[in-house]
Order: structure tokens, then C-alpha cells, then sequence
């Protein structure tokens, strides 16, 4: 049975556009997203990337060299359409910094729905399988993460510099702390079988980031 591609449409390849030899690659990297996030990197087989690309494993092999291979790229594609996602997201368009922040959390909040595998990060699970047995993949996804959480740095400073001067955090920390905790988030919902658990921890962080950063009173004028 073919595997259900269950990343949203604006992380999907433009699959119509590619040659053939690119269409099985691209299929190939799609499958990859779903299977290693549904069954994690250990337990995924050549054979499961396969069957959930709809190629042959002679195809497969034409393409990487081994599972690991395929897993890079993986990471690279993910990071491709994860990051054409965030780009285009509304929360761009919200001119202050603190409620641009505040409207991220709400976009990541509209992004879990579904089952885990669906909406649950691939970098995320793959940097908690290979930490120790595969630095490759593990440097991908730290690099990864990073990537995310320095495109947050911007609107953080200005919502410091604005809200919070006396805050004691740098931006790049803070940044960083907002992915620690959907990253842990997304653990704890596997954990315990229950996306609801996504929604609290980022219902919590909003309201951390709410007193950190308290909205400006207006200036009275004499």
C-alpha cells in the first residue's frame, strides 16, 4: 500500500514539474518526511521508503547510495519546505514584533492538527534517534533547528528593545528557547499519545512571552 503523504500542501513538491529520474527522487524525499516521522530512523527500511515512494529499490539506489544518504537529504527537503511554509505565513504580515511573535506561536498552534506523525517535527525525531549513532544526521538537524529559530531573532530583539529592555535574555536565547519547548512539546505528545499535548505547552509559552514582553503603555502628552 502506497504511503499517505500527510505533510500540508504548501510542503509538498511541485511533483508536475520534474523529469522522471527527478519525479522518483522527489517521491523518494516525500515518502521519507512521512515514514521516518511515522516510524522513526531505526525501524524504516529501504524497502519502507520504497513501497511509500511507489519506486523500486533499484530506482532507490540509483539515487542515494544508502538509508543515511536518503536521510540527508531528507533533512535538506524538509528544511526546504518547511521553509517556504514559514515564509508565506501571516504572522509576517503583523507589523509590531511582540504581537508578530505572538501570532508565530499561533501559526505553529494551527499546524498541529492531525495525527503525530502529521504534524510532529522531522528534525526533531531524528536528532533524538542518531544523536549517538549517526553525527551526520545529527549536525543536519542541529543546523536545522537553528536555521528555524535565527529566522525568530529579528522580530525577537526588536520586541525586546520595545517591550522587555530589562528582560536579562538575549534574542539568539530566546529564539532558541521557543524551540526547545515545541521540540519538547512534540516528545511529550508521543509520549503520552495525545496531540493535545502541543497545544498546551504552546498555550503556555504564549503566556510566558505575554509577561516577558508586556505590551507598551501609551506615552501621555502633557
Amino acid at each position: 500500500m502506497k504511503q499517505k503523504n500527510t505533510h500540508p500542501p504548501a510542503m509538498q513538491s511541485a511533483a508536475g514539474t520534474l523529469s522522471r529520474g527527478a519525479l522518483s527522487r522527489s517521491r523518494i524525499l516525500d515518502a521519507a518526511l512521512n515514514v521516518f516521522r511515522a516510524q522513526g530512523y531505526a525501524a524504516t527500511t529501504v524497502d519502507d521508503l520504497c513501497r511509500g515512494a511507489g519506486v523500486t529499490k533499484g530506482s532507490f539506489f540509483h539515487h542515494f547510495e544508502s538509508k543515511e544518504a536518503a536521510a540527508l537529504a531528507a533533512i535538506e527537503h524538509w528544511n526546504e519546505v518547511t521553509a517556504a511554509l514559514f515564509a508565506d505565513a501571516p504572522y509576517w504580515r503583523v507589523k509590531d514584533a511582540r504581537e508578530r511573535l505572538l501570532s508565530y506561536l499561533d501559526f505553529r498552534a494551527q499546524l498541529a492538527k492531525g495525527e503525530l506523525p502529521e504534524f510532529t517535527c522531522l528534525l526533531g525525531t531524528l536528532a533524538q534517534e542518531t544523536f549517538a549513532s549517526h553525527p551526520a544526521l545529527r549536525a543536519a538537524c542541529a543546523a536545522g533547528i537553528e536555521a528555524h529559530a535565527q529566522t525568530l531573532v529579528p522580530t525577537i530583539r526588536a520586541a525586546l528593545e520595545r517591550h522587555a529592555t530589562g528582560a536579562g535574555c538575549s534574542a539568539e536565547s530566546l529564539a532558541r528557547h521557543t524551540q526547545a519547548v515545541l521540540q519538547g512539546a512534540f516528545v511529550l505528545a508521543k509520549a503520552g499519545n495525545d496531540p493535545g499535548a502541543v497545544l498546551d505547552a504552546i498555550a503556555h509559552l504564549r503566556h510566558y512571552l505575554e509577561l516577558l514582553l508586556p505590551p507598551s503603555t501609551p506615552r501621555r502628552h502633557p
